[in-house]
């Protein structure tokens, strides 16, 4: 028997139980490519397996199938037709935010700071002044104690018993000024420094005073109810490139985000194509793009009304797009659509939309996903009637921008607080 030995890499797996781990990640970033069609993704991964054998005789594809039904990954319908479960549904939107954070870390330092400060959770190196309502667990204690010692030595020095001790000294006799142990028990050293300010009351209590206390500032985090809109119009699957995937798969690291990290907020996702409509989390792996136009007032109008029903004071639209808006609904129902430049008519009634959002104080984050110049002109306009943001987003960038934008919208200022 003769036996082959390759050299070994320690960032490889060489288990089973890390080789299976890996296949299952991988049939999920293809199961949210393919809109949570279970055969095409075995028939990709079969595509792969030949190509760069992915599987062996430990792990046919057959045994992977078998393993992703005794995970509960997938079950089989009335039809017999593999369909993904909702555990499977829930590793796509974990291993979506883990793929957001890894993102994030790599990011610099510094991206999208903001300088509001609050009661919140996450401490700051500044200080402030105690307030009625500051937790104690906030307290400087250092400088707390140095404050105490600074308005101790103020009360003494302008106190009537300091000057008439220093007096005192001051007409002390030449005999009592001698250098002896000096007996005499009202002799006095002059050179000795004057008696120092003492932190504790006649009583022998430490004494502290409210104006004494320094409390570190917080940053405040708040609740915030979220619409996030995806554009499904067929242009973000043309010209060869895959937009959708990107956009579905932040929508989900959010919502796994929201979830896990913030469940007060409140996240609603909307598609708008030549329509707008509101769909569940649990739709998102399977949205798909249609032979739609684009449609952005239709989105903004109904992104509008789910924030206006929210109740939340912070209200924020996030919109991926790739094009220009080219479609609406007329004031008769009819959709009217344009696809050449930039339509006046459609252009005007959208950013009447975008100018609504902004008197009802809602902020509109545009992140666009292609440089086409119709599109970038409309966004400008958008940008200045909202007073909101936009940025030109890669696809491999999408979720590092709205997760850094989504966290800073979360941290506003506490009433009260010093700049």
């Amino acid at each position: 028997m003769r036996l082959s030995y390759s050299k070994w890499k320690p960032n490889e797996s060489t288990t089973a139980e890390d080789r299976l781990r890996q296949l299952v990640g991988l049939f999920s970033q293809l199961l949210l490519t393919t809109s949570g069609d279970v055969d095409e993704t075995l028939e990709w991964m079969r595509y792969l397996g030949e190509q760069y054998n992915i599987f062996g005789p430990d792990m046919t594809l057959d045994m992977f199938v078998d393993q992703l039904k005794e995970l509960g990954l997938v079950t089989e319908d009335e039809n017999a037709l593999l369909k993904p479960t909702n555990k499977a549904i829930q590793n796509i939107r974990r291993d979506a935010l883990l793929e957001m954070f890894r993102s994030l870390r790599k990011s610099p330092n510094g991206a999208h700071d903001t300088p509001h400060t609050g009661q919140g959770i996450e401490r700051t190196q500044n200080t402030k002044n105690y307030t009625f309502g500051d937790q104690a667990t906030d307290i400087d204690f250092t400088q707390t104690f140095l404050n105490a010692q600074k308005r101790a030595l103020r009360d003494t020095t302008n106190s009537p018993s300091y000057e008439a001790e220093r007096n005192r000294r001051g007409q002390a006799s030449p005999t009592m000024r001698g250098g002896g142990r000096g007996d005499d028990e009202n002799s006095v050293n002059p050179t000795a420094p004057p008696p120092s300010p003492l932190l504790l009351s006649e009583e022998g209590e430490f004494v502290l005073q409210e104006d004494d206390i320094e409390i570190y500032e917080t940053e405040h985090l708040t609740s915030c109810a979220t619409v996030l809109m995806i554009d499904i119009s067929h242009s973000m699957i043309l010209y060869g490139e895959d937009r959708i995937t990107p956009a579905k798969k932040v929508a989900l690291a959010l919502s796994e985000l929201i979830k896990t990290k913030f469940p007060k907020d409140q996240l609603y996702v909307v598609t708008f194509g030549d329509e707008a409509k509101l769909i569940t989390v649990s739709e998102l792996p399977f949205l798909e793009v249609g032979p739609f136009h684009t449609n952005t007032r239709a989105g903004l109008r109904l992104a509008r009304q789910l924030l206006k029903r929210s109740g939340n004071v912070n209200k924020q639209v996030f919109m991926v797009t790739d094009g220009k808006p080219s479609a609406m609904f007329e004031d008769n129902g009819r959709l009217y659509k344009n696809s050449f430049g930039l339509d006046p008519k459609i252009v005007n009634k959208t950013l009447d939309e975008a100018l609504a959002c902004r008197r009802e104080k809602i902020t509109i984050s545009t992140f666009m996903v292609a440089r086409d110049p119709y599109l970038i002109g409309f966004v400008e306009e958008l940008t200045k009637s909202n007073k909101g943001r936009a940025y030109y987003s890669g696809l491999n960038d999408l979720g590092q921008f709205v997760f850094v934008d989504y966290v800073r919208n979360r941290k506003k200022k506490y009433p009260g607080t010093r700049d």
